[in-house]
């Protein structure tokens, strides 16, 4: 792991995807309004995290390489909090990307006594948030092209496109630099051959166009094989929730990697961390079992914390 962690430290990492500032309203609740039955909460703190594309680049950070991030940043309240974060977890953001237009999402969840009882939304229509003006591509284009590795992250809040992906894709795999994608799969969108791919359950079969059967295994031979059909992604990398993750290359399952949690709170935000992970471990030189054994020990570690939450250096040396 010291070895890996000496190899990570020199990487360079650009994050492209749906930024978003995630707002935590922590409280206790001991009485039922007379308005309507919900709970009365009395409001104690709030706080504030990056989520989305913007939670992968504080992963790729706490686990010790460079990282700028590409996504849209409006210029209200939430946008001026997400960039203040952005600045402090030592992220790069290039304000080009920054204006006027729709509003930063946001996702405002109300937590008692460690449990979320309800959740607010804000954000703009799908299409207001598409980077589709060649300007947008081009700057990326060349930022892209001195990274080492690139995460599309498609929370399906409309940054990623198809177009987006093919020409940052051509660009970066020209260079020698590893594609990561983390999928929305609902958008259909339209790539093939990214090094590496980590849908969870759910959009795996959706990927795959399959349904789950109640009270059945999880079909992963026919999930990756269908997978491979369509995407062709080098490495598919399936997360299981308690099962662990599926690793499967060329349409076959290689490897079963069983979680390392020891609590779970909370699995938002999970994923972010095992993309960020995985690319790492595997941009840095390392061999397939040992990068899966690397963002497993990470997962494991994060979903044992509340809310969206990146994992560092030091937690995944202590979690050994």
């Amino acid at each position: 792991m010291e070895n890996l962690f000496k190899k990570i430290e020199g990487l360079r990492v650009m994050v492209v995807g749906d930024m978003m500032l995630d707002h935590y309203i922590w409280g206790s609740a001991h009485r039922i309004s007379p308005e309507a039955p919900v709970p009365v909460v009395h409001v104690e703190r709030d706080t504030y995290s990056g989520g989305g594309a913007a939670n992968v680049a504080f992963n790729v950070v706490a686990m010790g390489a460079a990282c700028e991030v590409c996504g849209w940043l409006g210029e209200d309240t939430a946008g001026n909090t997400l960039g203040t974060l952005l600045k402090k977890h030592g992220v790069i953001f290039d304000r080009r990307f920054r204006g006027q237009g729709p509003l930063t999402i946001q996702k405002t969840r109300i937590m008692v006594q460690q449990q979320q009882i309800g959740r607010v939304d804000r954000e703009a229509p799908l299409t207001a948030y598409t980077f589709n003006t060649p300007y947008k591509i081009e700057v990326l284009e060349e930022k892209v092209a001195t990274a080492d590795a690139l995460i599309f992250s498609d929370y399906g809040k409309g940054v990623i496109s198809t177009e987006l992906v093919k020409r940052l894709q051509t660009t970066a795999q020209g260079m020698g630099c590893l594609v990561a994608m983390d999928p929305k799969p609902l958008r259909s969108l339209e790539y093939q051959g990214v090094d590496l791919l980590t849908p969870n359950r759910e959009e795996a079969l959706l990927m795959a166009r399959m349904e789950a059967t109640p009270q059945e295994p999880f079909p992963e031979k026919a999930v990756c094989h269908h997978i491979w059909d369509k995407y062709r992604p080098r490495l598919l990398v399936v997360t299981l929730g308690a099962e662990g993750m599926l690793i499967s290359k060329e349409g076959r399952v290689v490897q079963h990697v069983p979680t390392s949690a020891r609590e779970v709170f909370d699995v938002s935000g999970a994923g972010d961390t095992v993309i960020a992970a995985l690319t790492l471990a595997l941009r840095a030189g390392a061999a397939l079992e040992e990068a899966a054994d690397f963002a497993n020990v990470a997962a494991g570690i994060v979903v044992g914390k509340l809310g969206t939450a990146a994992v560092s250096k030091e937690e995944i040396l202590a979690y050994q």
